[in-house]
């Protein structure tokens, strides 16, 4: 045997150079590790799982909704309740107590839905770049695009893209908003090649749109667009923005405090 043979070690690299097969497993399940510890101890809740997600929702809701716990429990005790009075007449109180355990917990993750829908609107209402989060509670076939045009008055216009069309929001002094609107809309027009085009005023006043409408506003439209039209109209909206100026104002609803954490729109959703 030659003396400048080596031996090769469990691991490393032989003689030829090749690297041994478990250090490509080892790199894989490191970079797993990393990426679970990552997520654990992210904010973000789409790098949650769905009972942190739950939980993350519960506790904003209830910052601003006193009384959540209790529209909960009674929506899971609820049906507790009325099982076990039936059973009084069919007598199965296992069965009857299990099946309003399941539906009482449906019950109490619905309201806390609702709850934290009507919260995250009490909360932004009134903020510049607010209908970003009434278009965040949008279904996903809705494509939305927060400000996409304003102006030094923080007067902005967004758009949504889906099964109703082109919508264009615009939310700040109406006369502004509506010349914004305007422009916008012959724009998108011109784009579009015969796609309907609506627009729409987020606000009080009449003929306005409330922030907490707006979204079930938007998904009652009437159908005009089918899922592949959506698709191409999406793309020929990419050569309009593509031209667009740098926008003057941030996207999104300016926080009134500082303290408020993005991304409950995603935790609410499941996202």
């Amino acid at each position: 045997m030659a003396e400048g043979k080596g031996r090769t070690g469990k691991g490393a690299p032989n003689q030829t150079g090749k690297q041994s097969p478990r250090e490509p497993k080892k790199a894989a399940a490191a970079a797993k590790k990393a990426e679970k510890a990552r997520k654990k101890a992210s904010n973000n809740p789409a790098d949650m799982g769905r009972m942190r997600q739950i939980a993350l929702a519960y506790k904003r809701t209830h910052e601003h909704d006193k009384a959540l716990p209790f529209l909960m429990i009674g929506a899971f005790v609820l049906p507790i309740a009325l099982g076990l009075l039936i059973s009084i007449f069919w007598p199965h109180p296992i069965y009857l107590g299990f099946l309003g355990a399941m539906t009482g917990l449906v019950l109490a993750l619905s309201v806390l839905v609702r709850r934290a829908k009507k919260a995250t609107y009490k909360r932004y209402l009134g903020q510049a770049g607010s209908a970003e989060v009434a278009l965040g509670m949008l279904p996903k076939k809705w494509i939305s695009t927060p400000a996409i045009t304003a102006n030094r008055n923080m007067d902005v216009v967004h758009r949504t893209l889906g099964p109703g069309g082109i919508v264009l929001i615009g939310e700040g002094e109406p006369g502004r908003v509506r010349q914004m609107l305007a422009s916008e809309a012959k724009k998108h027009e011109r784009v579009a090649y015969g796609v309907a085009v609506s627009t729409l005023i987020m606000g009080d006043r009449e003929g306005q749109i409330p922030l907490d409408q707006l979204a079930d506003h938007i998904r009652k439209m009437p159908k005009v667009l089918q899922p592949d039209q959506v698709t191409d109209v999406k793309l020929r909206l990419r050569a309009l923005d593509a031209v667009r100026p740098a926008i003057p104002a941030p996207k999104g609803p300016m926080p009134a405090n500082p303290r408020q954490v993005k991304g409950v729109r995603q935790a609410m959703r499941g996202r």
